[in-house]
């Protein structure tokens, strides 16, 4: 056999899939902590909740004449949280978990803040300091998840990568609005 050569026992893993069938997608080769994975996504969860609420009150509450387009911004990204959230829920129940909807203590489960800003450069500021704590923590979880969970690796490496676009629309929106502050 050369180096490189794929060669696996199909009998061995047909075998494997008939144990322990009520686990679903968590076979014996998943090499994660499966409930640290819920508990971080969990926590993942919350913080998009959090984010959702936050720009969509953002998006009713954008006043002046500048907020028409801002507010749009505003709403695509509320819609995109929640996107994130229903993957990050679908991906917990596909780990045997269960996804914690319950509002007592979204918040502090939610890495990002709920802050609702008096301006709309104060909730452009707010989104954008949100995203940047999404950043960092998925992150995190990506470089926590490695090769032990590929597939929860690639959902946040995934909702990671709107959340730098989400972080980007709010820094050129920052610097078209506020151009005479440094961010």
């Amino acid at each position: 056999m050369a180096k490189g050569d794929f060669i696996s026992d199909v009998q061995e893993i047909r075998r494997r899939a008939r144990q322990h069938i009520e686990r679903g997608a968590v076979t014996e080769s998943y090499k994660a902590d499966r409930e640290t994975v819920v508990t971080l996504l969990n926590e993942a969860l919350a913080t998009e909740i959090v984010c959702n609420l936050r720009y969509r009150r953002h998006y009713f509450m954008a006043m002046g004449i500048h907020a028409q387009p801002v507010a749009a911004e505003f709403k695509q990204h509320a819609d995109e949280e929640q996107q994130h959230a229903d993957q990050i829920a679908e991906r917990i129940t596909q780990l045997g978990g269960e996804p914690n909807f319950n509002p007592d203590g979204l918040a502090t489960r939610s890495h990002a803040e709920y802050i609702e800003g008096e301006s709309l450069v104060d909730m452009i500021r707010e989104n954008l300091v949100a995203e940047r704590i999404a950043i960092e923590s998925y992150g995190e979880m990506v470089r926590y998840f490695g090769n032990d969970d590929p597939t929860t690796r690639r959902i946040v490496e995934g909702i990671l990568a709107v959340e730098e676009e989400h972080a980007d629309d709010m820094a050129e929106l920052l610097r078209t609005l506020d151009p005479t502050k440094p961010m």
